[in-house]
């Protein structure tokens, strides 16, 4: 992990799309303007935009620059692999689809109680140790969504996890489901070094409330996604702060403040704050947009899109929102009622949301039959 040679992350789980695809011109555009900033950290996983991520690095990064100008992350996840003799396969059809021949950091993925058990039975982590000693990754660790006495469990088990990356930002740090500040204290504990994901909660850190973002205005300094990501980068272990970039313009933003980077102040560490407190004012469905739990749906609900609609109407009880529900994001057997409450969403959500629960609310606010 020495190559690695700046804290910032280009995170390609939320890439610029155009009629369904990869918009592989601005994706070009965006990953020269990181590399010729200095930047050189790219993570992707197989399940991210259905496989598309993965070729879109082909395309943009690893066919027009030299491999040792990256440093590439990919994620073994759980639902690629039934048995312990599926994992090799499924990793070298990885290696073919990113362009390459290793992997610089190979992270067992969403690591909670339930993927946990699943990996220990199919030996998963043996796997990457072995795939490491074979030159095929250099470095393996974890990403991780569950609660701290879980990674407490899984870094005593496999001590020769190198790199652990949480959930981490300035609305989850005190967050009794997501429990950032007590994963991030368990990887000090253990000296591992940390990769932080969702530094601005899927965009809900961008898209402030108005009362938030006059809040971050008053400081006549840089964008509110600058405050979010240096909140995170300021903190000791931080080895990586990623972020999920659609466009060129966001990059650019990002490149500004943390190709030169200086954690937040103190006038600024309080304004945060501030912005801390709103948020938990408001009840917010508290969605990052991942979209794991719309893959398993059997009546394809876009869960995550019915739970933007229902924080729109809470912030600003605007009527805009019950045409999206009605015209844009449902459809028949679509509706937040048509739920049949399998739980598979439930079980794939890395914010441990009550989604059942949470789609009978949408239901009542937006279907008046």
């Amino acid at each position: 992990m020495d190559r690695i040679k700046k804290n910032f992350g280009f995170g390609c789980m939320r890439l610029p799309m155009k009629n369904g695809e990869v918009d592989t011109a601005e994706m070009n555009k965006m990953v020269d303007a990181f590399l010729d900033a200095g930047f050189n950290y790219f993570d992707t996983a197989h399940g991210y935009l259905q496989g598309k991520s993965e070729q879109a690095l082909k395309t943009c990064l690893t066919s027009r620059y030299p491999r040792e100008r990256y440093i590439l992350t990919n994620k073994l996840t759980a639902d690629y692999f039934k048995t312990e003799a599926d994992i090799r396969p499924f990793f070298e059809s990885q290696l073919e689809a990113c362009g390459v021949d290793y992997f610089d950091i190979y992270l067992m993925h969403a690591q909670g109680l339930v993927n946990y058990s699943h990996f220990k039975q199919c030996r998963a982590y043996e796997t990457a140790f072995a795939l490491k000693a074979e030159g095929k990754v250099r470095h393996v660790g974890i990403s991780f969504h569950d609660r701290a006495e879980v990674l407490e469990q899984i870094l005593n088990d496999y001590p020769e996890i190198e790199v652990v990356q949480i959930q981490f930002n300035y609305v989850d740090y005190d967050d009794p489901a997501v429990q950032s500040r007590a994963c991030y204290e368990v990887c000090r504990k253990h000296n591992k070094p940390i990769i932080v994901m969702e530094p601005v909660k899927g965009g809900n850190l961008v898209n402030l409330p108005e009362d938030a973002r006059a809040v971050l205005d008053e400081l006549h300094g840089r964008s509110a996604a600058s405050y979010a990501l240096r909140f995170a980068a300021g903190f000791d272990g931080i080895m990586m702060v990623l972020s999920g970039m659609s466009d060129l313009a966001q990059m650019q933003d990002n490149i500004s403040f943390m190709r030169d980077f200086k954690p937040l102040n103190e006038t600024e560490l309080a304004a945060v704050k501030k912005v801390q407190e709103i948020f938990k004012s408001k009840h917010l469905i508290p969605c990052t947009s991942c979209r794991y739990c719309t893959a398993g749906c059997p009546k394809q609900i876009s869960i995550p899109d019915l739970f933007a609609i229902m924080n729109t109407k809470q912030l600003y009880h605007d009527w805009n929102a019950d045409y999206y529900y009605e015209e844009v994001h449902t459809a028949p057997g679509r509706r937040a009622s048509d739920c049949i409450k399998c739980g598979k969403c439930e079980k794939s959500c890395p914010q441990h949301l009550p989604i059942r629960r949470l789609l009978e609310d949408v239901a009542r606010e937006f279907e008046h039959e």
